[in-house]
Protein backbone atom coordinates (compact mmCIF):
# COMPACT_ATOMS: atom_id res chain seq x y z
CA UNK A 1 0.00 0.00 0.00
CA UNK A 2 1.29 3.47 -0.86
CA UNK A 3 1.07 6.45 1.45
CA UNK A 4 1.15 10.15 0.71
CA UNK A 5 3.48 12.40 2.65
CA UNK A 6 4.56 16.02 2.54
CA UNK A 7 8.10 17.17 3.22
CA UNK A 8 9.25 20.71 4.00
CA UNK A 9 12.70 21.67 2.71
CA UNK A 10 14.85 24.61 3.80
CA UNK A 11 18.40 25.96 3.71
CA UNK A 12 20.21 29.24 4.38
CA UNK A 13 23.88 28.36 4.14
CA UNK A 14 26.00 28.69 0.98
CA UNK A 15 23.85 28.26 -2.15
CA UNK A 16 20.56 27.54 -0.33
CA UNK A 17 18.62 27.19 -3.59
CA UNK A 18 21.08 24.57 -4.84
CA UNK A 19 20.95 22.78 -1.46
CA UNK A 20 17.16 22.54 -1.68
CA UNK A 21 17.28 21.25 -5.26
CA UNK A 22 19.96 18.70 -4.30
CA UNK A 23 17.83 17.49 -1.39
CA UNK A 24 14.84 17.03 -3.71
CA UNK A 25 17.02 15.03 -6.13
CA UNK A 26 18.25 12.85 -3.26
CA UNK A 27 14.70 12.28 -2.00
CA UNK A 28 13.59 11.32 -5.52
CA UNK A 29 16.39 8.73 -5.60
CA UNK A 30 15.14 6.98 -2.47
CA UNK A 31 13.84 3.46 -2.98
CA UNK A 32 10.04 3.29 -2.60
CA UNK A 33 9.59 7.08 -2.90
CA UNK A 34 8.05 8.95 -5.84
CA UNK A 35 7.73 12.73 -5.93
CA UNK A 36 4.28 13.67 -7.25
CA UNK A 37 4.28 17.43 -6.65
CA UNK A 38 6.95 20.06 -6.02
CA UNK A 39 6.48 23.69 -5.01
CA UNK A 40 8.41 26.68 -6.22
CA UNK A 41 11.41 27.84 -4.22
CA UNK A 42 10.61 30.63 -1.76
CA UNK A 43 12.91 33.22 -0.19
CA UNK A 44 11.91 33.52 3.46
CA UNK A 45 12.82 35.61 6.45
CA UNK A 46 14.59 33.70 9.25
CA UNK A 47 12.56 32.70 12.30
CA UNK A 48 13.81 33.16 15.84
CA UNK A 49 17.55 33.82 15.53
CA UNK A 50 17.32 36.81 13.16
CA UNK A 51 21.03 37.58 12.64
CA UNK A 52 21.48 35.09 9.82
CA UNK A 53 20.97 34.79 6.08
CA UNK A 54 17.47 34.42 4.68
CA UNK A 55 16.23 30.93 3.90
CA UNK A 56 15.12 29.21 0.74
CA UNK A 57 12.14 26.91 1.38
CA UNK A 58 10.04 24.49 -0.64
CA UNK A 59 7.65 21.59 -0.13
CA UNK A 60 7.12 18.32 -1.96
CA UNK A 61 4.39 15.72 -2.00
CA UNK A 62 5.48 12.11 -2.29
CA UNK A 63 4.01 8.64 -2.54
CA UNK A 64 5.90 6.05 -0.56
CA UNK A 65 5.89 2.48 0.64
CA UNK A 66 8.06 3.48 3.61
CA UNK A 67 6.47 3.75 7.03
CA UNK A 68 6.83 7.11 8.86
CA UNK A 69 9.87 6.00 10.88
CA UNK A 70 11.65 4.65 7.79
CA UNK A 71 10.90 7.84 5.89
CA UNK A 72 12.13 10.07 8.72
CA UNK A 73 15.32 8.00 9.00
CA UNK A 74 15.91 8.36 5.26
CA UNK A 75 15.42 12.16 5.49
CA UNK A 76 17.80 12.45 8.46
CA UNK A 77 20.37 10.38 6.53
CA UNK A 78 20.11 12.77 3.56
CA UNK A 79 20.61 15.74 5.90
CA UNK A 80 23.68 14.08 7.38
CA UNK A 81 25.13 13.10 3.97
CA UNK A 82 24.70 16.69 2.80
CA UNK A 83 26.67 17.92 5.83
CA UNK A 84 23.95 19.08 8.24
CA UNK A 85 25.24 19.64 11.76
CA UNK A 86 22.60 20.33 14.42
CA UNK A 87 23.88 23.16 16.62
CA UNK A 88 21.04 25.43 17.67
CA UNK A 89 17.28 25.60 17.30
CA UNK A 90 16.30 28.05 14.55
CA UNK A 91 19.95 28.59 13.69
CA UNK A 92 21.61 28.53 10.27
CA UNK A 93 21.45 25.22 8.46
CA UNK A 94 22.81 23.65 5.31
CA UNK A 95 19.63 21.62 4.83
CA UNK A 96 16.50 20.95 6.84
CA UNK A 97 14.04 18.22 5.87
CA UNK A 98 10.82 18.12 7.88
CA UNK A 99 8.21 15.40 7.58
CA UNK A 100 5.09 17.60 7.68
CA UNK A 101 2.27 15.12 7.05
CA UNK A 102 2.06 11.37 6.53
CA UNK A 103 -1.41 10.62 5.14
CA UNK A 104 -3.77 11.71 7.93
CA UNK A 105 -1.68 10.08 10.64
CA UNK A 106 -1.68 11.74 14.06
CA UNK A 107 1.34 10.61 16.04
CA UNK A 108 3.06 11.95 19.14
CA UNK A 109 6.24 10.07 19.94
CA UNK A 110 9.56 11.13 21.42
CA UNK A 111 11.31 11.26 18.03
CA UNK A 112 8.36 12.13 15.79
CA UNK A 113 5.23 14.23 15.95
CA UNK A 114 2.78 14.14 13.04
CA UNK A 115 1.54 16.34 11.69
CA UNK A 116 4.54 18.58 12.32
CA UNK A 117 3.47 20.66 15.33
CA UNK A 118 4.43 24.11 14.01
CA UNK A 119 2.90 24.07 10.51
CA UNK A 120 0.05 26.46 11.28
CA UNK A 121 2.50 29.06 12.68
CA UNK A 122 4.96 29.05 9.79
CA UNK A 123 4.25 31.04 6.67
CA UNK A 124 7.44 29.61 5.11
CA UNK A 125 5.81 26.15 5.31
CA UNK A 126 2.24 27.16 4.49
CA UNK A 127 3.07 29.14 1.32
CA UNK A 128 4.76 26.23 -0.51
CA UNK A 129 2.24 23.76 0.92
CA UNK A 130 -0.61 25.95 -0.34
CA UNK A 131 0.94 25.92 -3.80
CA UNK A 132 0.96 22.11 -4.09
CA UNK A 133 -1.91 21.14 -1.77
CA UNK A 134 -4.19 24.07 -0.98
CA UNK A 135 -7.10 21.74 -0.18
CA UNK A 136 -5.11 19.33 2.00
CA UNK A 137 -6.82 19.25 5.39
CA UNK A 138 -4.69 19.40 8.54
CA UNK A 139 -5.87 16.28 10.44
CA UNK A 140 -5.97 17.90 13.89
CA UNK A 141 -6.87 21.51 13.04
CA UNK A 142 -9.45 20.43 10.42
CA UNK A 143 -8.53 23.33 8.13
CA UNK A 144 -7.07 23.42 4.62
CA UNK A 145 -3.60 24.73 3.88
CA UNK A 146 -5.24 27.64 2.07
CA UNK A 147 -7.28 28.57 5.16
CA UNK A 148 -4.28 28.23 7.49
CA UNK A 149 -2.22 30.48 5.20
CA UNK A 150 -5.01 33.07 5.11
CA UNK A 151 -5.29 33.00 8.92
CA UNK A 152 -1.59 33.36 9.72
CA UNK A 153 -0.66 36.59 11.44
CA UNK A 154 2.59 38.49 11.32
CA UNK A 155 4.45 40.11 8.50
CA UNK A 156 7.26 37.65 7.80
CA UNK A 157 8.39 37.88 4.18
CA UNK A 158 7.87 34.83 1.98
CA UNK A 159 8.25 35.33 -1.77
CA UNK A 160 8.60 33.01 -4.77
CA UNK A 161 12.07 33.07 -6.32
CA UNK A 162 11.70 30.28 -8.89
CA UNK A 163 9.26 27.63 -10.08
Amino acid sequence: MTYKAYIGIGSNLPSPDKNCVEAIVRISALRDVTIIAKSSLYKTEPLGHIDQDWFVNAAIKIETLLNPQELLSALLKIESEMGRIRKEKWGPRLIDLDLLFYDDLILNQERMTLPHPEIHKRKFVLAPMNEIAENHIHPTLKKTMKTLLQEITGDSVVEIISN
